[in-house]
């Protein structure tokens, strides 16, 4: 509609300027939007206000001659000035209700626009260390990253999901040594007590709900094995259940054979494998969550010597020495000049000792990136707000000063009926993603944590997501969309297990035949459901260009609203004593058609399943 709007209103302006009412100028931009009131018409241009420079004369008198010469049109009722010159179209029903035939011929393809013009972009999300399970923060940054990848390709960009495997570093060898340290705690208690693996198991996992539960350590008694563990680690270890289980595992495998290995060999062996293990795991939770990845970037990989004997870190850094920001200290550290590029303070990239700082992986990282896509999307923690300028310097020093950006997402509070769910860092507790996806499952977690900006708190209440009414968000939206299903099947005359079999798309085609007079929907809430109908264009492009997946969620509310309110004033199918013309009858049921495509649109887009029934 708006490039109609926009026709009309190049007419008009051409013709003012013949009969000599306006100066010749030239217009590029017609400015049209939704005004927020309904009361203001279905479209409103900014083109005189835009325009009042270029003609030199008030953005009201501009208005003005532009209505005087609007060409007649079949799809708009009429054309008024109002404020300082914002020119403002009322539609005919028909073609306001064009909108419900648009959504159903394109279907799926309804609001995908050219806005990305192809551009290659890849999202960085998750991206957790492979040493144990994914907590919420990583679900919300799951939720996000996907959620807006989802939205970005629906506006026109080629879209790369990458997940960044931190498997390089100290802690990959902390992890190792947790596992080794359990696994002989394993063969020790199964001697001592004269038991099997799984009591043994047993044995460890009381032990440390005993540690848990001792906050004050006022009962050490009562968990001498994890006490034991923390101090031959130095505190410095990885303690959740899971390391447990991932000994008993190796014991499963392979008996007594590390018993008697060094602690070396041993820990070097368990890194591995369970690396993989956890790694799997995580592969297997993000797919749980409905959120899979295209490109699995393990940071080894930028480590490993070509037949040259260089690295990627070794060539980033050459890279970045020929363009003269790199320079050694007195102790032989080798910098990098940040602050040519707005940093608060030089970086180091390798330490006197000659060990790569995590920032040298990012570095070379970064440059891999660019040589793949044209623009990067990182989604972190705010706790890594204060590495984004030094990120942001390598890239620009690299020559790329305007591909890199990051998305900071705030963290998650975890409630059950409004009391927190306590977790602590030093006691290694904490609920898992997993956990959380089996107990409240994948429509409600997804939908909580995408449903805020990334700059926002979540309060996650456990409960709340849980309740199958309407003060759930995702229950209401869900439950509008199985109503809007409902209706076609009862319309069409099949049951729900025909429905599954034809599709609704063949349901709703039975159910509504291949004409229809839209024209005859003037009831105001059915002007109201096309109005939020076509509103999702322009929705998916903010969303896309404002990285701003949580608007979808408050537009498929209001969507669920106007369709429960027009469902609520508007007989749709005949019942007794409440009949309703055919052709009407026809015409409302396109409307409630177009209404669960875009139900289903906006649920996918976040990963939601669009139920069919509830």
């Amino acid at each position: 509609m708006p490039e109609k709007l926009e026709e009309l209103v190049r007419a008009a302006l051409q013709s003012a300027q013949e009969a000599g009412e306006l100066p010749s100028f030239d217009v590029t931009e017609f400015g049209f939007e939704r005004p927020a009131d309904s009361a203001n018409g279905d479209w409103s241009s900014t083109v005189a206000m835009r325009s009042a420079r270029l003609a030199r004369c008030a953005p009201a008198k501009i208005a003005g001659a532009i209505v005087a010469h609007m060409p007649a049109s079949d799809a708009v009722a009429k054309v008024e000035v109002a404020g300082p010159g914002f020119i403002n179209f009322y539609l005919n029903a028909a073609s306001s209700n064009e909108v419900f035939r648009t959504i159903r011929e394109q279907g799926e393809d309804y609001g995908r626009s050219d806005l990305g013009h192809g551009t290659k972009v890849q999202v960085e999300f998750v991206s957790a260390n492979p040493v144990g399970p994914l907590h919420i923060g990583h679900g919300r940054w799951a939720a996000l990253g996907d959620s807006l990848s989802r939205i970005l390709e629906h506006a026109g960009y080629d879209v790369e999901r990458e997940y960044y495997i931190n498997d390089h570093g100290s802690q990959m060898d902390v992890f190792g040594h947790s596992v080794s340290k359990r696994y002989l705690q394993l063969v020790e208690v199964m001697e001592k007590d004269g038991c099997d693996l799984a009591a043994a198991r047993e044995a460890l996992l009381a032990d440390r709900e005993a540690f848990v539960a001792d906050e004050a350590d006022e009962h050490p008694e009562t968990h001498p094995y994890t006490d034991a563990f923390n101090a031959d680690l130095g505190g410095n270890a990885y303690g959740g259940d899971y390391i447990i289980d991932l000994a008993v595992r190796f014991h499963e495998l392979d008996g007594l054979k590390w018993a008697d290995a060094t602690e070396d060999e041993r820990m070097a062996d368990f890194r591995e494998r369970g690396y993989q293990m956890m790694l799997e795991s995580i592969r297997q939770t993000c797919h749980e969550a409905r959120c899979d990845f295209d490109v699995w970037f393990s940071e080894r990989s930028l480590y490993v010597k070509d037949e040259t004997g260089s690295s990627a870190v070794d060539r980033a850094l050459a890279k970045l020495d020929e363009l003269g920001y790199l320079y050694k200290d007195e102790a032989g550290a080798l910098w990098f000049r940040s602050t040519d590029f707005g940093d608060d303070k030089d970086r180091v990239l390798i330490k006197t000792n000659g060990e790569y700082t995590y920032f040298a992986s990012d570095v070379a990282y970064h440059w891999n990136k660019f040589q793949r896509v044209d623009h990067v999307i990182d989604i972190w923690g705010a706790d890594h707000h204060g590495y984004i300028q030094r990120v942001k310097s390598a890239c620009t020093a690299l020559g790329y000063p305007t591909q890199f950006e990051v998305l900071l997402g705030q963290l998650v509070n975890l409630l059950r009926n409004g009391q927190p769910v306590r977790m602590s860092k030093r006691k290694g507790t904490m609920v898992t993603f997993d956990e959380l996806l089996e107990e409240v499952g994948a429509d409600a977690t997804r939908y909580t944590l995408v449903a805020k900006s990334n700059n926002q708190m979540i309060d996650f209440d456990i409960e709340l997501a849980k309740k199958q009414d309407n003060t759930n968000p995702v229950y209401y939206v869900q439950y509008a969309h199985a109503r809007t299903c409902s209706i076609l099947r009862k319309a069409a005359g099949v049951s729900k297990e025909e429905a599954a079999e034809l599709g609704m798309d063949e349901v709703a085609s039975r159910a509504i035949g291949a004409e229809y007079d839209l024209g005859l929907l003037t009831d105001p809430t059915e002007a109201a459901l096309a109005r939020k109908l076509s509103e999702f264009g322009g929705l998916i492009e903010s969303c896309a260009r404002d990285r701003a997946p949580f608007r979808l969620t408050h537009y498929a509310e209001e969507l669920a609203a106007a369709f429960h309110s027009f469902y609520a004033a508007c007989q749709v199918l005949p019942s007794e004593g409440r009949p309703v013309e055919r052709g009407l009858s026809r015409a409302r049921l396109a409307a409630v058609d177009a209404t669960r495509r875009v139900l289903a649109l906006s649920l996918t887009m976040v990963g939601v399943a669009a139920l069919q029934t509830m």
